[in-house]
């Protein structure tokens, strides 16, 4: 089906929420679970769901799951089990599937420890109550047992190895019709390793991949893989990977860029691997304040779509949106990236619209994010600065700089009235 403008997707989405299930599926709730397999055959894995090749084409993230399987997706991931049963129920009304995590704990997290035998016990429990709920969901694909619970280093403590492969085993004991994954925070340390000694009871490796998620299948056979993996993450490069300004500041690529970036993760690490590979979960199907108000999100908070949602609708449906984002390059400030407290600075950008349609340029500067939360976890969003704007035009603007020295960031969003939009930043460094 040829994707339509957005208006007429947002009708469409409304019909799909109506329309009756598909032939022969299972209603929501009935208790009668679709059988989910991972199979070898020869060197290749593949998934297989009713008996049938399943390969994940999905996103993970809370927007519009209506519009998730309109633009060709097929599955969507949650990082834990609370109240997840709405989200099968619309999963299965719309012909779509959920891996559905088991939160485990990050140490240190309220000050929890793997070497308080009572606290995982108490984790272990709740794991327990989740899969006997959800197990014969017709909409479950899988199980996730954590999300980068093995921290951020080595990830070699075999205590938080024991807790994933407690709770696998427990899984395939209580549901036999439905694998059970991890998934790790890249490939760094001893995560592999860890895994294939360690968790016998687990069937699939999720990895959560930014910057080298071109490169993930090539590096995980290097390191000994044993089992099939799917990309459960992916996106732009993170703040960890990517440029900084001289003063410190990451820089973060503009929407038009970020859309390469999905297109060429997705073609090298997913479809040219796709005898180890699964699938993906391409990262954040929503808005998401981390790092920047836009770094990982591929719709603005008012919902409206970006580039990286146009282009896994056309990897997963082989079709373009027939009304395309805006595109945009990263702003351009004449003075440079320094300024002085109480200066003004001029800025220009190149946006444009290939469908003709007329755009609403918006300028917005906001205060640098002063702490980051740990990754994952989002971040508070920083003050706005709305006096700042003196000026703001289609391809320029002149602001005015706080009289606060620090760190800010100058943000410029185009609309084009049909629900797309783009949007650049540049962050600038103010001195007394």
């Amino acid at each position: 089906m040829k994707l339509r403008s957005p208006p007429a997707r947002r009708a469409v989405l409304l019909v799909l929420m109506c329309v009756p299930l598909l032939a022969g599926a299972a209603p929501a709730n009935d208790g009668q679970a679709v059988v989910v397999e991972v199979r070898k055959t020869g060197d290749a894995w593949q998934l297989l769901r009713a008996g049938k090749p399943y390969f994940i084409e999905g996103a993970g993230g809370g927007s519009s799951k209506p519009l998730l399987a309109q633009s060709g997706g097929n599955s969507f991931r949650t990082w834990g089990a609370d109240d997840v049963g709405p989200q099968l129920d619309e999963a299965q009304k719309l012909g779509l599937t959920v891996t559905v995590g088991i939160w485990m704990r990050h140490e240190g997290d309220k000050g929890f420890s793997y070497g308080d035998a009572a606290a995982v016990a108490q984790q272990m429990e709740k794991a327990k109550a989740a899969v006997a709920r959800y197990k014969n969901h017709p909409a479950l694909l899988m199980w996730a047992v954590g999300n980068e619970m093995e921290g951020y280093k080595a990830g070699d403590n075999p205590l938080i190895w024991k807790a994933v492969e407690d709770v696998a085993a427990m899984i395939k004991k209580a549901d036999p019709n439905h694998p059970t994954m991890t998934v790790v925070a890249e490939l760094g340390g001893k995560r592999v390793e860890s895994i294939n000694a360690l968790c016998p009871s687990i069937d699939v490796v999720g990895i959560n991949s930014y910057g080298g998620v071109g490169s993930v299948g090539q590096r995980y056979k290097k390191l000994g893989a044993t089992k099939p993996y799917v990309i459960t993450e992916f996106g732009p490069p993170g703040t960890w990977e990517g440029r900084k300004t001289k003063f410190g500041a990451p820089i973060e690529f503009n929407s038009t860029e970020k859309g390469k970036i999905y297109r060429s993760g997705y073609e090298k690490g997913v479809l040219a691997e796709k005898d180890l590979c699964l699938g993906s979960y391409a990262f954040t199907w929503g808005f998401k304040q981390e790092a920047t108000a836009t770094w990982y999100g591929m719709f603005l908070s008012d919902g409206s779509e970006l580039e990286a949602v146009h282009t896994m609708a056309e990897l997963w449906s082989g079709h373009a949106p027939a009304n395309h984002c805006p595109q945009i390059k990263t702003p351009k400030l004449a003075e440079g990236d320094e300024g002085k407290a109480g200066g003004t600075v001029h800025a220009t950008v190149d946006v444009s619209d290939s469908d003709g349609d007329p755009l609403k340029v918006e300028w917005i500067l906001r205060g640098e994010t002063a702490k980051a939360a740990p990754a994952g976890q989002g971040d508070p969003a920083p003050p706005n600065y709305p006096v700042a704007i003196v000026r703001g035009g289609e391809h320029d603007a002149e602001i005015k700089l706080p009289d606060k020295p620090g760190v800010y960031r100058l943000f410029v969003y185009a609309h084009d009235g049909h629900g797309n939009a783009a949007t650049a930043n540049v962050p600038l460094h103010v001195s007394e």
